[in-house]
């Protein structure tokens, strides 16, 4: 899918966003991330193996919702992603350096020299939808 204009400068505009996962049972597991691009790939990185990129490499169906500001019809905005996710090995101190610019601020060095490589989760998109300018999306 390809994402709209609107869509990409919500993914990019350092609003957290709740990645929920499946647990082995079924049952939702949620956490907060950093996201960006790649491409037309939702990009966030972690530093350990972390339940949610276990979760991903045993099921890759996710979720991914965020607040976006504004408010369309008196209703704040918000955007909610449905996708599959893939789990690459390496890179995670890059992305979350790189993310730090928008999410901490400009200069900020996040994430030390010599740091592990860490996993990088990249959701494909199947669906959006939420309140905003993307609800046109359906």
């Amino acid at each position: 899918m390809v994402l709209s204009d609107e869509v990409r400068q919500a993914l990019t505009s350092g609003h957290l966003a709740h990645l929920t996962t499946l647990n082995k049972d079924g049952s939702p597991q949620v956490t907060v991330v950093w996201v960006g691009l790649d491409n037309d790939e939702i990009v966030c990185a972690h530093m350990n193996l972390h339940k949610k990129v276990q979760n991903i490499q045993r099921d890759a169906r996710v979720a991914l919702s965020m607040e976006t500001g504004g408010k369309t019809n008196t209703l704040d905005n918000y955007l909610v992603i449905n996708g599959h996710a893939r789990i690459t090995e390496g890179g995670a101190p890059e992305l979350l350096n790189k993310l730090a610019q928008i999410y901490i601020g400009p200069g900020t060095k996040f994430i030390p020299d010599g740091a592990p490589a860490g996993y990088i989760t990249r959701i494909t998109v199947d669906s959006v939808h939420g309140m905003g300018p993307w609800s046109k999306q359906h």
